[in-house]
């Protein structure tokens, strides 16, 4: 699909949920469960400095024992973020998801946070698309389309 995740963007919304660099993993998490979302991104000022995901809480934070109360998020989450444009496609964004083994890509335009794109965001629209396809299809077999 080369339809640009500017538009699904258009669609979703801009709310992107980010905790500063600053907070304990045990903040990032609450966060997370208040908004029943699967990552936040960790920022230093308007500076996009990592990206705090349900894996980074198994992997790095109850799989290494580390205190949520005392950890800075800063200290487990992953640091070297992946980030697209808003140019990119779907297309693109299913082969990073797939390629990368991620589930959540920022989306930056010249240096500044646009959004957040996660495969449930991309999964929805594949969805929707393939909907209204057959139910085009649907119409122009039983005559209420015109050709």
């Amino acid at each position: 699909m080369n339809t640009s995740i500017a538009t699904l963007l258009e669609r979703k919304g801009g709310a992107t949920r980010t905790v500063a660099h600053t907070v304990t993993v045990a903040e990032a998490v609450r966060e997370m469960n208040r908004h029943k979302i699967g990552a936040v991104l960790v920022m230093n000022g308007t500076t996009l400095v990592g990206i705090f995901t349900e894996r980074d809480v198994l992997s790095r934070v109850v799989g290494g024992e580390r205190d949520p109360l005392t950890t800075p998020v800063a200290s487990v989450m992953t640091s070297e973020v992946l980030t697209i444009t808003p140019e990119t496609t779907v297309d693109e964004v299913m082969s990073l998801f797939r390629d990368k083994r991620c589930r959540h890509v920022p989306v930056m335009n010249g240096g500044e946070l646009q959004g957040l794109i996660s495969i449930g965001d991309v999964s929805a629209w594949i969805a929707n698309m393939h909907r209204a396809e057959a139910e085009t299809l649907r119409q122009y077999i039983s005559g209420d389309l015109s050709a």
